[in-house]
């Protein structure tokens, strides 16, 4: 964004909406279906300046919801079903779960008629992509030979990303950056206007942008998961502390 293309929102942080898991949980003498977010991400949020809110996925208010927030976090979680994007389930596509997808499409819909700062996280770029007409890779190994995007379960690997000359992600970080991953699905086929912006070595996409855009941005890897680089999300509430009516305009034609 310009520099003069906004102006600081005056006497408030900003709020940072965060999606959340859906996910049964054992806490205390319970054992029950909950509503669940790591806390690396609102601490992530905090530090950067902004007010976490975490955001169930259930109902269907998610243009409300998005009337009372400053940005949004897609946050990470389980695969997407592979009918979002017109394919069969692979046998290693697990942990579905239908009812974050039938609340999480309409909410970045919402996010993107209101050109709300968005940021993808893992399962939130995929869903990006997915959302704006893109496809998914359903398990990496298939397509890299190995498995250090997701070396073993409950367990961060990590990946060397170069990110492209000019992209506000490279502005962000720099041109190479280090990072948390657990990922065993990427971005294939790319969706119509997002724009490819940082691969592996392996030549694995990770992240990707919308140009034209106040701030929409996919990161595959984990951003919050490494508290001493709060960079992502300094940028994400720094974009959602202007005033929206002094946000950049989306270029005509792209998706709303």
């Amino acid at each position: 964004m310009a520099s003069n293309a906004s102006e600081p929102r005056a006497g408030r942080r900003p709020v940072i909406g965060i999606s959340s898991y859906l996910e049964p949980a054992s806490y205390g003498v319970w054992n029950r279906d909950a509503v669940l977010l790591p806390r690396t991400y609102p601490d992530a949020i905090l530090r950067a300046g902004g007010i976490p809110v975490v955001l169930p996925s259930v109902g269907d208010g998610q243009a409300e919801l998005v009337e009372r927030i400053d940005g949004l976090v897609l946050a990470g979680g389980a695969d997407l079903d592979p009918s979002r994007y017109r394919q069969t389930a692979h046998p290693e596509t697990l942990g579905v779960r239908r009812d974050r997808d039938a609340f999480e499409f309409p909410l970045l819909a919402a996010a993107l008629e209101a050109d709300l700062p968005v940021l993808g996280v893992c399962r939130g770029m995929q869903l990006l992509n997915v959302a704006l007409g893109g496809s998914l890779l359903q398990h990496l190994p298939d397509s890299t030979g190995h498995t250090e995007h997701r070396p073993v379960p409950g367990a961060f690997g990590a990946s060397t990303v170069e990110l492209t000359a000019g992209s506000r992600l490279a502005a962000i970080l720099g041109r190479r950056t280090l990072v948390c991953c657990h990922h065993h699905q990427a971005t294939d086929v790319p969706a119509p206007h997002v724009a490819v912006t940082g691969r592996a070595a392996d030549g694995t996409c990770e992240a990707i942008e919308l140009p034209g855009r106040s701030f929409v941005l996919g990161v595959q890897w984990h951003p919050e998961e490494n508290a001493e680089d709060d960079r992502v999300f300094a940028a994400l509430v720094a974009a959602a502390s202007t005033d929206p009516v002094s946000r950049q305009p989306a270029t005509q034609g792209e998706p709303r």
